[in-house]
């Protein structure tokens, strides 16, 4: 059943955050954006009919505190952990405040999202309600092009329901010489000001530029962040 896939890869999140990450004339910006962290993914609609996962990076004390099973003590590990750049990194953070068992009851609530194509089965295995069996084939269809080929492949195995409900919990990265204004901005925490550099340096000839360039704007960290959200395709 894997393909190989040569066209662009996509990212399909659907956004509720501009959460200001650039400093200089971004810093108001950001400043009243940092309280709208929840992390809007596959399957959330504009009125918020699905339910949305807090990202770990990005959620307030108030916002983490209120993640089921989470102590301030945890929400205060959780936030000093930060940035979080693998779904693995958060578990270990979170479990050893509250628990295996707690922080596996936590992610119906909080959630970093993962990258389908660059995700180990470990990872995958903590999305709530995912065993071995549905661990398989996430991994059996890489790489995916785009969410909707996820939706396509994994709705082989479960109704639309379940599928939406997975699907807040990945994503498929934007190519960076590619990706439309809208896909931009889907990404978790990104600004208008912040896509307009995304766009301004075009073309990308390496990683390297992007983090170059980027930190011009944000520090090494949020360059981090960002980074994971993104590819390029050196094909062309």
């Amino acid at each position: 059943m894997s393909r190989s896939h040569t066209a662009t890869l996509a990212l399909v999140l659907i956004p509720l955050l501009s959460a200001g990450c650039a400093g200089g004339g971004d810093a108001a910006e950001s400043e009243s954006a940092a309280a709208v962290s929840v992390e809007a993914m596959g399957g959330m609609d504009a009125t918020g009919a699905k339910a949305a996962l807090a990202n770990p990076n990005l959620a307030t004390g108030d916002e983490l505190t209120a993640v089921p099973g989470m102590t301030a003590e945890a929400a205060a590990a959780v936030a000093g952990g930060r940035p979080y750049l693998r779904a693995a990194d958060l578990h270990e953070v979170l479990a050893g405040a509250i628990g295996e068992e707690a922080a596996l009851g936590a992610y119906r609530a909080l959630w970093l999202p993962i990258n389908l194509n660059d995700v180990t089965n470990d990872e995958i295995l903590l999305i709530p309600g995912v065993g071995d069996r549905m661990a398989h084939e996430f991994e059996e269809y890489r790489p995916y092009l785009d969410m909707g080929e996820f939706r396509m492949e994994i709705g082989k195995y479960v109704d639309e329901n379940e599928v939406e409900r997975l699907a807040r919990y990945v994503y498929v990265p934007i190519d960076l010489n590619r990706a439309t204004r809208e896909e931009i901005m889907a990404v978790p925490g990104m600004s208008e000001r912040m896509a307009y550099e995304f766009e301004e340096y075009r073309p990308y000839t390496d990683l390297d530029q992007f983090r170059r360039e980027i930190g011009k704007y944000v520090d090494e960290n949020e360059v981090a962040r960002f980074e994971r959200y993104v590819t390029l395709n050196q094909g062309g």
